[in-house]
């Protein structure tokens, strides 16, 4: 249906005021930035998205009643949650359904930071790791032209739904159904990479296809929620080096590889000692992104409230069946419960001893450096010692200094 006048112009007044929301945020526009969320609409992209209600998420379309408050919702600087449970919103029945969200749209603020920090140029070739709704893909376009860009994902309901929503807006760029970590067409190279799905190190594909004095802007995150997006630059010698980026990021894990079930935590039951701290310190975002450098790379964490309505958080690492529950109590210490053979919490406890003693360092205030062997974080405290961390850290591993 062609939109009338009215509608066109609400469309337009919705994108300026997206574009000034994220201008007055932390990200300052360039002018070409600006220019590509004022002319890229984000409304064709998630026709349908969810939104929580108690337990259940629903799918929520304009057609769905209150057309301007899904219009404001669409252009508000908020992620989008479009798939649950591995089921599209567009899929889903209008009752919904419980589960965890498996895909969304980005907020664009966060969008803003990152394509700031890849810097695409008209005529760059970019590779984007996983096309999602295609909204970030729309906007590489903009900046590069559709024909440099390539976009990747491994679930074919997205990359379907992606194509036609692009060409609506005027781009064809390449949209590729595959493991975004590992399927490249031919032997092509790129001057940027951009990945929207978290990854706890940076795939040695990406880095063997990035062009030397090419960027790259990765967010690497564990089991923890405050993850981080590191920025690279492809040396002469075939390493990458860089950043971390102030804004904290917890996007959806990259799927990558054969599919895994994901394992069921394993609650510990015996004696108690006390902890140090209270787990919710993982729930600190200043904070998680450090603990993440001191625990093993396939910790699985839950955590929620215990009988007594405290906070309570579960750690288990299927490697080894290593398991640590850390239960606030009313009055006095938390409390450490731990079975198998290592201690899951104490490094926590030791990550929190060393971030206090070096001040709360913030996550901007980290290099990165990659090379086709070894991915490391480094930090320099202002009396020159030098700390390094590798990705991920190994079992019990502390600095190197």
């Amino acid at each position: 249906m062609t939109p009338t006048t009215d509608d066109a112009q609400r469309l337009i007044a919705a994108r300026v005021a997206l574009t000034q929301q994220i201008d007055r945020g932390s990200v300052v526009l360039s002018s070409r930035l600006a220019g590509a969320f004022l002319n890229v609409p984000r409304h064709p992209f998630v026709p349908v998205f969810y939104r929580r209600h108690d337990e259940r998420f629903l799918p929520w379309r304009r057609s769905d009643g209150d057309a301007e408050a899904w219009l404001d919702a669409v252009y508000a600087d908020d992620s989008l949650i479009t798939e649950v449970a591995g089921i599209h919103a567009e899929d889903a029945a209008p009752e919904g359904l419980p589960g965890v969200p498996t895909s969304s749209s980005t907020a664009p603020s966060l969008m803003a930071d990152m394509l700031d920090a890849l810097d695409v140029n008209e005529g760059d070739e970019v590779y984007e790791a996983g096309t999602g709704t295609g909204y970030n893909a729309g906007i590489l376009c903009f900046l590069a032209g559709d024909r440099h860009v390539t976009t990747v994902d491994r679930t074919s309901a997205l990359t379907d739904k992606a194509r036609p929503r692009l060409g609506s807006v005027g781009f064809t760029p390449r949209v590729v159904h595959g493991d975004a970590a590992r399927d490249f067409p031919g032997d092509a190279t790129y001057d940027r990479i951009i990945a929207t799905a978290s990854v706890r190190r940076v795939p040695p594909a990406w880095l063997a296809r990035l062009r030397p004095g090419g960027i790259m802007v990765v967010p690497l995150k564990g089991a923890l929620a405050g993850g981080m997006v590191a920025r690279l630059t492809k040396l002469p010698d075939g390493t990458a080096a860089g950043h971390v980026l102030h804004t904290p990021a917890a996007f959806m894990p990259l799927r990558s590889g054969p599919e895994q079930p994901a394992p069921a935590a394993l609650v510990p039951d015996g004696p108690r000692t006390d902890a140090e701290v209270s787990s919710r310190v993982l729930d600190d975002w200043t904070f998680s992104f450090f603990a993440e450098l001191h625990l093993p790379p396939g910790l699985v964490r839950t955590y929620g409230t215990n009988d007594e309505g405290l906070h309570v958080t579960t750690l288990y690492d299927p490697a080894d069946g290593s398991a640590a529950r850390i239960d606030d109590v009313p009055e006095g210490p938390p409390q450490v419960t731990s079975t198998g053979p290592r201690d899951l919490w104490g490094p926590v406890e030791s990550a929190h001893r060393l971030w206090r003693e070096l001040q709360r360092p913030r996550r901007e205030w980290f290099l990165i450096e990659v090379t086709p062997t070894e991915q490391s974080l480094r930090y320099t405290a202002p009396d020159g010692r030098v700390h390094r961390w590798p990705l991920p850290p190994a079992a019990g591993a502390g600095p190197r200094a």
